[in-house]
């Protein structure tokens, strides 16, 4: 027996918010990259590089909302909602490797300092950190309820506290001539957003291999199906997420003797979805004694 509680919510309005930030990203991204090179700045490089990361995400996340309302088919009997799994998993890898080459030029930098134009820098990065608080401001609302909204977001947010670092680098550059702090707020900038992207890929990554989700205690489950009047025995339980909040349920239950097993199942499915958020729960029972 199956029950299905959810519903999909504010994909039409996700969409709309993710289009004008992308919109808004790509075209300040052509910009920050023109003016990281005119001006010679890594730092501004290096959020450029964050920010090129926030353009396909937001590009990614919207092309798998899309995907996500196909109707499941004879080839996907779940549908496409796993492909904003498997995009937020994309973005997270994209700025590991993003962070890696500012890494790798910061060392070149070091090694040889280069000149910089602190106040190119200054205006590109208060330019960008503009952009970052409208996108910020436009991707909130959703970031709950999709992973994919949520990586975007992370990675505007992220780009946003570099805009911040830019601009406190140039001011000091331009306070004490040392171009190597150009160098430093790349570096910083990569070690900020490491840690948040792992928990994003980390999340992921738990989906993908149908682990437990975060948010649901499975001996808590366990102990509330089998304190459910008429469960005399569990025999199976399995609690997994196809995509972020939508979490799904397996459960094989012996039942007592004189239980209307249709009823109590019924009574299963509405706990797991009222005590567990549990959106979607397959139900097998069968009087206890008929299986060893």
């Amino acid at each position: 027996m199956g029950q299905d509680h959810s519903h999909d919510h504010g994909a039409g309005a996700n969409a709309r918010m993710l289009g004008w930030a992308l919109a808004l990203t790509a075209t300040f991204l052509v910009v920050e990259v023109a003016g990281g090179v005119y001006f010679n700045s890594l730092a501004l490089l290096s959020d450029a590089g964050h920010m090129l990361t926030d353009v396909a995400a937001l590009a990614i996340a919207l092309l798998a909302i899309k995907l996500g309302a196909k109707l499941p088919d004879d080839r996907r009997s779940f549908g496409y909602r796993r492909s904003e799994i498997l995009a937020a998993a994309f973005n997270a890898l994209m700025l590991f490797a993003i962070a890696i080459y500012v890494f790798v030029e910061a060392i070149d930098r070091f090694r040889d300092p280069q000149p910089v134009q602190s106040w190119g820098m200054m205006t590109v990065a208060a330019v960008g950190l503009v952009v970052n608080l409208i996108a910020m401001r436009m991707l909130v609302a959703g970031k709950e309820a999709s992973f994919n909204v949520k990586g975007a977001y992370l990675e505007v947010w992220a780009d946003m506290i570099g805009s911040v670092g830019v601009i406190a680098g140039a001011v000091l550059i331009r306070i004490t001539g040392w171009t190597w702090i150009d160098t430093v707020v790349a570096v910083l900038i990569g070690l900020w957003v490491l840690p948040r992207t792992w928990i994003l890929l980390r999340g992921t990554i738990n989906i993908l291999l149908e682990g437990v989700p975060d948010e649901v205690d499975l001996r808590a489950v366990r102990d509330a199906l089998t304190a459910v009047p008429g469960v005399a025995g569990l025999q199976q339980l399995h609690v997994w997420s196809i995509s972020n909040r939508d979490n799904r349920a397996a459960v094989h239950v012996l039942v007592s003797p004189g239980i209307d097993i249709a009823g109590l199942q019924r009574d299963i499915a509405d706990m797991l979805h009222n005590r567990f958020d549990i959106a979607r729960s397959t139900i097998q029972a069968e009087p206890a004694g008929v299986m060893a």
